[in-house]
């Protein structure tokens, strides 16, 4: 099971290899699920084996990751989930039910991807393989979204594109339901260290239960391709000022 600093909060970034993840998850006690993202293999199989070698090293605190919320991965996700025991699982939201009924890991932490639709309250739920195609979204009640995500078996909101706080109006909204529905929030999209403080105060003031914030490529060296260690822990200094 996730472990969340303070019960409220658990990091969520990516590493390129098992000594980078590794790395990661010293540098957060733990308080962390490193991303592996699906869309790195040509194969099950080769993501299943890959994947288990990181679960060796950070005691199956691995994220399944689509790979920038592309619905073609869902499949292949839900797929590997069935053979992984990560801890945490990245989903589109039409897809939650089948990762729930197949995967290997009763306790997994599964989110379902909605995205902002320009209307503070509503979001975005057609997120799947051939939904997203659509020609209208399908555009719901944030509350109905959250209801319609326990009914599949799913943990929490994945709110993506956030584009960082360009979308902060949408955001208070989602964290004001989850807030009230007692259900967990996963910011997603264009965060950094200089918004993250903001966005998880905004989290935990509305009363969000728990957070797990997604900081993919603002921390990442684009000469080696893994996550900075310092800034991890910059990040894990954040956590300790917004839960003080």
């Amino acid at each position: 099971m996730l472990k969340f600093y303070k019960n409220k909060l658990c990091l969520n970034v990516l590493a390129n290899s098992v000594e980078n993840a590794k790395a990661i998850y010293e540098a957060c006690d733990g308080h962390v699920c490193v991303g592996v993202l699906s869309s790195n293999y040509d194969s099950i199989e080769e993501a299943v084996n890959d994947m288990l070698q990181y679960c060796d090293v950070i005691n199956n605190n691995v994220s399944i990751g689509l790979g920038g919320g592309n619905p073609k991965q869902a499949d292949m996700v839900w797929r590997i989930g069935a053979h992984v025991p990560a801890t945490h699982i990245n989903q589109v939201f039409t897809s939650v039910s089948a990762t729930r009924a197949t995967c290997i890991n009763e306790h997994a932490h599964i989110n379902a991807l909605v995205s902002p639709s320009g209307t503070p309250g509503k979001v975005i739920i057609s997120t799947g393989a051939n939904a997203s195609r659509a020609q209208k979204p399908a555009i719901v009640c944030i509350e109905t979204a959250i209801a319609m995500i326990q009914d599949m078996g799913g943990n929490s909101i994945k709110f993506f594109p956030m584009k960082g706080l360009s979308t902060k109006d949408e955001y208070i909204a989602v964290c004001e339901a989850c807030a009230k529905h007692k259900f967990a929030l996963e910011p997603t999209g264009g965060l950094d260290l200089d918004n993250l403080e903001e966005v998880l105060r905004i989290a935990l003031d509305a009363g969000v239960p728990k957070i797990i914030p997604h900081v993919y490529s603002s921390i990442i060296d684009q000469e080696s391709g893994s996550t900075k260690i310092n800034d991890v822990q910059t990040i894990m200094n954040i956590f300790d000022a917004v839960t003080e």
